[in-house]
């Protein structure tokens, strides 16, 4: 699967179990790891396991197979790895510590 496409099945997913302020950061030439990550928020720790949960489910159904999954277990915070986009499903006081949109945004120093 195309990853812009990828990209369209997870915030299409997190949509329709009403994870809150999705944000998509291209990542490209700041981490070898992935190319993009989707972070998404959860308003409990079964919001969050089960945004986590359709992900994967939809991934799935879609031919992708996800590389893992992370943190489902406590609900604070969840990682889904689809290879070229990482999906981060956080509480938002977890979301709020971990400032991911400032580490890897935008504004954040580029890889030398």
């Amino acid at each position: 699967m195309q990853t812009e496409k990828l990209i369209q099945l997870v915030e299409t997913t997190l949509e329709e179990i009403k994870a809150r302020d999705l944000l998509v950061l291209d990542v490209r030439g700041k981490s070898s790891v992935t190319d993009f990550m989707v972070i998404a928020s959860g308003s409990s720790n079964r919001h969050v396991r089960s945004a986590a949960e359709a992900v994967v489910c939809a991934a799935k159904d879609a031919g992708e197979i996800p590389m893992g999954v992370e943190g489902t277990d406590g609900g604070e915070w969840a990682l889904v790895d689809l290879g070229d986009v990482v999906v981060h499903v956080m509480q938002p006081t977890t979301r709020a510590f971990y400032d991911l949109e400032r580490l890897w945004g935008p504004d954040a120093i580029e890889e030398a």
